[in-house]
């Protein structure tokens, strides 16, 4: 029998995926004001000590009264925010089909690894002498991610994604410089990541867009009218955001490098590439890789992240300081002497934690593994695009790689939206795909599986994509006022992001 999914005071699932998310029926489980006064969730032995008096000790900071915080039993306190933790939506519950992000699952081991007491303890102000240990983990990481990507030289510094992109648009800009010429402009695709326009203007450069041709690529003829003496670089996410690769990837370096402009390569759909490709085989110049997104290291939650920065040997002497480097004896030591370096883009050396994280997941899985997580990456997309495209407009028809783009084109002829659609596969047990981008496609749907996912579980997904689907034509309404199964049903997003409520005050 169907389960209701319209009834909110019904469990969440489906017929069709058989996914059941537990809902909670009773009132007072969703109330997040439960203060009572006088409730306490401790209680403290008597004063054993001398009294202090607060006022002479605290002066101007005592406060006058004491600060109104929610009044609760101890049970109430555990109970609350442990039903808040089964709220949540997580990898250990089921897959993030969101396109762009590559949010795969990290294997428990990683974790192990990462806390081993000589790793997870050792120190930024330690003596090289007695770190020598993650010194050679930072050493041997930086030498697999250079044979991975064909790259020269690597910095682990920046901290995330975009940190990653403005580090190697400095080495642009540093090169640039040292040849007496600094440049004015970026090219970038209109099938970019957000951030790649926001780093080239945060470096100084004019943004200049490029228009994709009728695949979804690089239109080779339009490049080379726009790339002149001013262009400093083109930063090319490659696979692009719709899932794309850039077959005349060579053709367009040759093209750059003819004007004397570089070819900078947004890494963070590396999935798709490695143990396959390797970008400096291709012609780029310089590149960053997510290790969040690409080597199974923590993902969102405000960090920490990691986005190293590959490069070719001639723009080696710019990398931010330190370097690590090896003394006659084999041992390692940071290199602060290097005065055409960009200087530092962060302190210390990078987030460590991640490194080992990353390093872990590369040596466990060895080349024969990497290369089968990508192949199953791009398989796992593939997948979904041949069994969903006879239901979803499919706007570019060049070969998916590791992740599929439709749009809502046939859906939106009954008033359904890909929003719609995100929301609905909510309560069919999933994590909404990525919706509305990119924006070169109007109404995306983007959808990533990673290597992951299972073949049930993708059906699983597959199906409910297929049952929503059938719902925009028999009835719509059900879908456009989704999610029906959550606790909190659709918010006025406008009001939510122009006045949203961060914090709890007592009585509202």
């Amino acid at each position: 029998m169907a389960t209701d999914l319209t009834n909110p005071q019904t469990p969440a699932g489906s017929h069709t995926t058989g996914k059941v998310r537990p809902h909670q029926t009773q009132n007072e489980a969703l109330l997040f004001e439960k203060s009572s006064p006088g409730k306490r969730a401790y209680k403290l032995p008597p004063l054993d000590v001398p009294a202090v008096d607060l006022a002479s000790l605290l002066g101007a900071a005592r406060r006058d009264q004491a600060a109104e915080l929610p009044e609760l039993s101890e049970i109430e306190i555990v109970r609350h925010f442990t039903r808040l933790s089964t709220w949540n939506y997580a990898i250990d519950l089921g897959m993030y089909p969101l396109g762009s992000c590559t949010m795969k699952y990290n294997p428990r081991v990683n974790e192990l690894v990462a806390r081993i007491e000589g790793l997870a303890e050792a120190h930024p102000y330690r003596p090289e002498s007695l770190a020598q240990g993650i010194l050679e983990v930072i050493d041997l990481l930086q030498r697999c991610l250079l044979d991975i990507t064909g790259m020269d030289a690597i910095t682990l510094q920046p901290a995330a994604g975009a940190h990653g992109e403005f580090t190697g648009i400095l080495l642009v800009r540093a090169w640039h410089e040292s040849q007496g010429n600094s440049r004015r402009k970026v090219l970038i695709p209109d099938s970019a990541h957000g951030t790649n326009p926001a780093t080239a203007a945060i470096c100084g450069y004019a943004v200049e867009n490029l228009r994709s041709n009728s695949d979804g690529g690089i239109d080779l003829e339009a490049l080379a009218r726009q790339v002149d003496s001013e262009t400093a670089a083109l930063m090319l996410t490659n696979p692009s955001t719709i899932g794309v690769f850039e077959s005349q990837i060579h053709k367009i370096a040759e093209i750059l490098h003819a004007k004397g402009a570089l070819l900078y390569m947004d890494g963070a759909n590396m999935n798709a590439l490695v143990g396959k490709a390797r970008p400096g085989d291709f012609g780029v110049d310089v590149m960053h890789l997510n290790l969040h997104k690409t080597f199974s290291t923590p993902h969102g939650g405000g960090g920490p992240g990691s986005g190293p920065v590959a490069c070719k040997a001639f723009l080696e002497p710019f990398l931010p300081i330190p370097v690590l480097v090896k003394d006659e004896n084999g041992a390692k030591h940071w290199n602060y002497g290097r005065p055409q370096s960009v200087g530092r883009v962060r302190a210390f050396y990078g987030n460590t934690g991640m490194f080992i994280r990353a390093l872990a997941y590369i040596l466990a899985n060895g080349p024969d593994g990497l290369r089968q997580t990508t192949e199953d990456a791009v398989l796992n997309a593939n997948y979904i695009r041949h069994k969903l495209e006879d239901l979803y407009d499919l706007p570019y028809k060049t070969a998916s790689m590791h992740e599929v783009v439709f749009s809502d084109k046939r859906q939106a002829a009954k008033g359904v939206k890909t929003g719609d659609i995100a929301k609905r596969l909510i309560d069919y047990g999933f994590h909404p795909y990525t919706v509305s981008f990119p924006q070169i496609v109007h109404g995306a749907l983007m959808i990533e599986p990673t290597e992951s996912e299972s073949l049930e579980e993708l059906d699983l997904f597959i199906e409910a994509m297929r049952s929503i689907a059938r719902e925009v034509e028999e009835t719509p309404e059900v879908v456009k006022s989704a999610p029906h199964s959550t606790r909190v049903s659709r918010l006025d997003e406008v009001q939510a992001a122009r006045k949203p409520i961060l914090r709890w005050r007592p009585g509202q």
